[in-house]
């Protein structure tokens, strides 16, 4: 099965070429596969694989443009002197690779994605940049998938942008894999709770980020999880996040939890 990835490029020709590279690409897509056999089939985790990818990298481009919008400067434009335009390929190459390692093993499967991606990178890149720039796309695509677990801290404004991306596929549904398998708990019932995720132009800050709520156990999804993940990604001056409960009345989400 192919999946397509389309995301808005604004002309950004480089983009919309490395956009086409991912999309006929047989064997990352392959590697999708591996990665949600390993994360849903044998861990009971949620989708880590196409779905995740596709969503973490539209969140990331819209988050990005926004920050560079308001006269954020992405690290490659000040540290290299290249464009805005390179930030985006950055950004989108990270967000389809992050999780490759987690066809391997879940605990620091960031370093594997690192040694996963190496070579998609190299194939990828050469063909579109010269080689000095293909090297520096490289290094800070490979920053950011070592940085985007929350254990690790961020140097770069597309690392952290890939590291919030990532934490905003909660909508619901995201968890009910593992919920349908009989793991009640709190990680499954607030992500349950999350009725949707908006990234808009702020007021206050540059982004705010708008989650719609049928329940407040969806609390724990933003504080736990979210802000786990804006904590230490250089971005917090940056965003504003708002959750609110839609509706008059909580939806109810289990009969019964017992222990």
């Amino acid at each position: 099965m192919s999946y397509i990835i389309k995301l808005p490029c604004r002309h950004n020709v480089k983009l919309k070429l490395l956009m086409d590279e991912v999309n006929r690409d047989e064997k990352l897509q392959s590697y999708w596969k591996c990665v949600n056999v390993a994360a849903i089939d044998r861990m009971g985790f949620s989708d880590h694989g196409p779905i995740h990818v596709k969503i973490v990298a539209n969140s990331a481009l819209k988050l990005l443009r926004l920050l560079v919008e308001s006269g954020v400067i992405p690290n490659v434009v000040k540290d290299y002197g290249m464009t805005n335009e390179d930030a985006e390929v950055v950004v989108f190459l990270a967000s389809v690779m992050h999780d490759l390692g987690m066809a391997v093993v879940r605990e620091r499967h960031e370093e594997y994605s690192v040694l996963l991606a190496l070579s998609f990178l190299q194939k990828y890149l050469e063909p579109v940049y010269p080689k000095d720039q293909a090297a520096i796309i490289t290094t800070e695509v490979l920053h950011v998938l070592v940085s985007h677990h929350r254990q690790q801290h961020p140097l770069t404004l597309e690392a952290g942008v890939v590291r919030v991306a990532d934490a905003l596929d909660m909508e619901k549904g995201r968890a009910r894999i593992p919920f349908e398998a009989g793991k009640i708990n709190i990680h499954s019932i607030s992500a349950l709770s999350i009725e949707k995720v908006e990234i808009r132009k702020g007021t206050e800050k540059p982004v705010t980020i708008k989650i719609k709520m049928s329940n407040s156990a969806g609390v724990f999804q933003v504080d736990e999880l979210l802000k786990g993940k804006i904590q230490g990604s250089g971005l917090e001056k940056y965003i504003h996040v708002v959750a609110e409960i839609t509706g008059e009345r909580e939806r109810k989400i289990i009969e019964r939890f017992e222990i």
